[in-house]
């Protein structure tokens, strides 16, 4: 993109591929970020066919600060990891929390920029209200996720089993159908997809992990320039005010 033409900070959508534009100069390299499809309020895609959310709006926003071009590639969870380690794509924003597991893996995190716990999620109207009602079922959970993690190190002590999916609409049908129990997800997902979406599902008290953060993610160190970029810009947003003005955006 010629930068007499670029814009102050455009999105645009096509065929499943975003590109943001900034008005700073920079080295001409345009990244590419992998992202997930669904996971609302992060990342989603609005009535008027629109890819929005919490991560895309920080990613536009850092960008803009720090004078870098993307593309952001809407893939979905395990599509967009697989890309960042095929060097398909250069970094991941899909709010991936910060965990060890994935730092001894190859992840290479930014600063944290949101704090998030995972809960359990049961049919609407469903008598289950502790871990301990959970004995004998099963649970769903999302593929390579802290969900999936928080629910692993239970299953055992409380005696359910677990089903792994690869994306969250289909994880949140199966207990709405009744196949699974419950379900695990990132508490403000939930939430949301609950009161946007209209879903027969209902958090109970009591059923959720300690907080962690969410991280943009490199997974090869040739890539330390976007990160670097990522984490001043973040500063700069939170200081400025554009970070809450994100948030609130999409949480309040």
């Amino acid at each position: 993109m010629k930068k007499a033409l670029t814009l102050a900070l455009c999105v645009a959508m096509l065929a499943g591929v975003f590109t943001g534009c900034s008005s700073k100069a920079d080295s001409g390299k345009k990244w590419v970020i992998a992202t997930d499809t669904v996971f609302k309020p992060f990342e989603y895609t609005n009535e008027k066919n629109e890819f929005v959310g919490i991560d895309v709006d920080l990613l536009a926003a850092i960008a803009e600060d720090q004078g870098f071009e993307y593309e952001l590639q809407s893939l979905g969870w395990d599509a967009a990891v697989a890309a960042v380690q095929a060097g398909q794509a250069d970094g991941i924003i899909a709010g991936a929390t910060i965990k060890q597991e994935r730092i001894d893996s190859g992840w290479i995190f930014s600063d944290g920029y949101f704090d998030a716990t995972q809960t359990f999620v049961v049919a609407e109207g469903s008598s289950i209200a502790s871990f301990e009602d959970l004995a004998g079922a099963n649970v769903a959970v999302k593929n390579g996720t802290a969900g999936m993690d928080f629910a692993n190190s239970l299953k055992d002590q409380y005696g359910f089993t677990v089903t792994v999916f690869e994306d969250s609409p289909t994880m949140y049908q199966d207990v709405i159908l009744g196949n699974s129990a419950a379900c695990v997800e990132d508490t403000p997902i939930m939430a949301a997809s609950i009161k946007e979406g209209g879903l027969a599902l209902q958090i109970p008290a009591g059923m959720e992990s300690e907080g962690a953060p969410y991280g943009f993610a490199i997974m090869n160190k040739d890539n330390q320039e976007l990160l670097d970029m990522f984490n001043k810009g973040l500063a700069n947003i939170k200081a400025n005010g554009k970070y809450q003005e994100i948030l609130d955006k999409y949480l309040k």
